[in-house]
């Protein structure tokens, strides 16, 4: 499912992990984290890419952390254009008073200082090196969403991650609201009944199109930047391409370094569902769309629908265009007995819960209800604050997104990526974590199901028995079934009885 030009398995090798097994995805590992998080000593964190989100949410928040009391220590930074090391460090001078010393490897970063954590902002197609680059140098990770390119690298950052035990989270900020925590207790106590669906959105404009209004600069050149090193060459992420300032700006179009709305803009959405609905892997994925308007050189498409299907009986959608945003498509949860509704965007302070009618309920008790939750006035700076009480405590579980609800989501956007590309259904086996292309047994399975009259299935944590997942089943269906020589089934009733 890989959407670069070339085999991107080597970074396996260069980044000294294995490859995947089923039994990698099976328990947290115990391996010591770094000595920071065990003492009173502050967190030492670098940055690796503080581009565009790298500098104006990762460095910014970091710094704001700082001065509101975190006990860390911004000291270092590492990007291959000179602009971004120079700003970077100039902003931490300016605004901490530190040094910070600057690299143009990250390598050579993690080599030379006396880290505990590092910051990653670079371009996709670097992700999943570098976080297990640093996780197996023991550091703990801030990895700007998606977390990997493809799935294979998601699962090897997944493996990585419990072998070592360092504390992880995923730059999908959203996941620090409130309100999922509070919609999947109430979806696992049954108050949607079975739930069925979920849709989400992501709709933007632009008279420029997408990602190009990340500007041009004359300083952006093969003098200030190392070019071979942000293609990754002999990492083996990116094939060698003369240098072009619209694909180092404005990567997120083109294929070989991102995925467009899939992984830009999709993974946020898709993500928030995920921890709502305590879904994780999908079983079946396909993808729809095209390049309709933004006839500029680009890769990517600019209308998208992604389709992910569960094993437990659910289905998501995600759709968006990036070429109209005012008829957006709202937020929702759909189960037989109702549905949770969002809206649009992220800044939440309630949802509204709509019943189905009493005739199907069969619960006339059932009324409209807005629900009200906390609201969070910065997510971005919410979510830092998490991951560095996370490290505080030395406990991978309190990241509110950790790397196995990241690669989920990579499953989901990746793989209706590609079969947007490809032209393929792909089928994604939750117990061997291994992908293949569709075929009629997906169908089949819940067919089966059917004729053998079984319940449905429940999202992770079901609390509520059969509530609102059960038919009723009206008495002319003791008429059904097949007649056997001309006669009628045995359980029809008998005319002349009574």
């Amino acid at each position: 499912m890989d959407q670069s030009p070339i085999n991107r398995r080597d970074f396996l090798k260069t980044s000294g992990t294995t490859a995947v097994a089923a039994s990698a995805i099976a328990g947290l590992a115990t391996a010591p984290a770094s000595g920071a998080a065990n003492s009173n000593e502050a967190i030492r964190i670098g940055f690796i890419g503080p581009g565009g989100r790298g500098f104006g949410a990762h460095v910014k928040n970091l710094v704001k952390l700082k001065k509101d009391g975190m006990n860390i220590e911004l000291v270092a930074v590492a990007d291959v254009y000179s602009e971004h090391r120079d700003r970077t460090a100039n902003y931490i001078k300016k605004e901490l008073g530190n040094d910070v010393t600057a690299y143009v490897d990250y390598r050579d970063m993690l080599e030379k200082e006396k880290l505990d954590a590092v910051s990653i902002g670079t371009p996709d197609h670097w992700h999943a090196k570098q976080t297990i680059d640093a996780m197996n140098g023991g550091l703990h990770v801030y990895c700007e969403k998606p977390m990997t390119k493809n799935v294979e690298e998601a699962l090897a950052v997944v493996e990585t991650w419990k072998k070592t035990g360092q504390i992880m989270q995923v730059g999908v900020q959203s996941t620090s609201l409130p309100v999922w925590d509070d919609v999947r207790a109430r979806l696992q106590d049954g108050q949607l009944g079975k739930v069925l669906q979920f849709q989400t959105e992501y709709y933007r404009n632009s008279a420029m199109g997408q990602w190009r209004y990340y500007a041009l600069k004359k300083e952006m050149n093969p003098k200030n930047i190392d070019w071979k090193l942000w293609l990754g060459v002999e990492e083996g992420l990116a094939e060698h391409q003369p240098f072009d300032r619209a694909v180092y700006a404005q990567w997120r179009r083109f294929w070989p370094f991102g995925s467009g709305m899939y992984t830009d803009l999709f993974v946020h959405r898709t993500t928030a569902m995920l921890k709502a609905t305590g879904l994780r892997y999908p079983g079946r994925v396909v993808g729809a769309g095209g390049l309709y308007l933004e006839y500029d050189g680009r890769d990517v498409p600019d209308v998208a629908t992604v389709a992910a299907d569960f094993n437990e009986g659910v289905q998501g959608l995600i759709n968006a265009t990036m070429c109209n945003q005012e008829t957006r498509i709202q937020q929702v949860i759909r189960g037989h007995n109702g549905s949770f509704v969002f809206g649009n965007g992220e800044g939440f302070d309630g949802y509204d819960f709509i019943p189905e009618r009493p005739q199907v309920t069969r619960d006339s008790s059932l009324k409209k209800q807005r629900i009200s939750v906390d609201q969070v006035k910065d997510t971005t700076y919410a979510h830092f604050k998490n991951w560095i009480e996370a490290m505080q405590t030395n406990d991978q579980s309190k990241c509110n997104n950790p790397p196995d609800l990241g690669a989920a989501a990579i499953a989901i956007v990746n793989l209706g990526s590609s079969s947007y590309r490809e032209g393929k259904v792909f089928h994604f086996d939750t117990d061997s974590l291994k992908v293949s292309n569709g075929d009629a047994s997906w169908a089949k399975k819940w067919e089966a199901m059917s004729k053998a009259r079984q319940k449905p299935k429940h999202i992770p944590g079901w609390k509520a028995g059969d509530k609102g997942s059960l038919l009723e089943e009206p008495a002319y269906m003791a008429l059904a079934g097949p007649w056997t020589d001309g006669k009628p089934p045995k359980n029809e009733p008998n005319p002349s009885a009574g």
